[in-house]
């Protein structure tokens, strides 16, 4: 029988991995976009993966790391610094990164259940990726004027469903072959 001490100490280590995974993962970049955002190799699936294993706090505080983890490979990897103060930094990382653990609240076995709660997840990513253009680009970049205020939905639109798409083929593999283990 596992005490409360090492099934904490357990959680705690998945979450890192989870997060480092999917750092690992957000660096492998097919496509980027040049005011960021990018296409990765399924990124935010070891997050999801965590959270339907371990349950929405373990997702969120895995999500929220990854999160920063971003932050800083974008720094490092685009020619710029995407960032205009320290209140997108807190919306656009931690918390839209963040958000991919909510996917915990559908952890049923059925995949359409999963699968539901997936694209909710990062529907709820893709708003607060808008809203931070909406707040914080409108004011440094004047929006295109073939798509004036749709320009936040339609830019993080752009990746961010494909990034859903590749996502969710991931996510209903591991569901079907049984690799995504709810009784750990």
């Amino acid at each position: 029988m596992e005490d409360a001490a090492s099934s904490k100490t357990k959680v705690l280590a998945e979450i890192i991995v989870f997060s480092a995974l999917s750092a690992v993962l957000y660096v492998i970049r097919p496509f980027s976009l040049p005011y960021g955002g990018s296409v990765t190799l399924g990124s935010m699936v070891p997050v999801a993966w965590l959270s339907l294993r371990r349950g929405v706090y373990a997702g969120v505080i895995a999500g929220a790391i990854f999160g920063i983890l971003a932050l800083f490979i974008d720094v490092l990897l685009l020619p710029y610094s995407p960032i205009a103060n320290p209140m997108q930094v807190f919306l656009e990382y931690p918390l839209a990164f963040g958000v991919i653990g909510l996917t915990g609240l559908f952890h049923r076995k059925s995949s359409i259940f999963i699968m539901t709660g997936f694209a909710i997840s990062v529907f709820l990513r893709f708003l607060l990726h808008a809203i931070a253009g909406y707040i914080f680009w409108a004011y440094i970049y004047e929006f295109p004027s073939e798509w004036g205020v749709l320009w936040p939905l339609v830019y993080n639109g752009s990746f961010l469903l494909v990034e859903f798409i590749i996502s969710a083929i991931l996510i209903f593999v591991l569901v079907k072959k049984g690799t995504l283990n709810f009784a750990l």
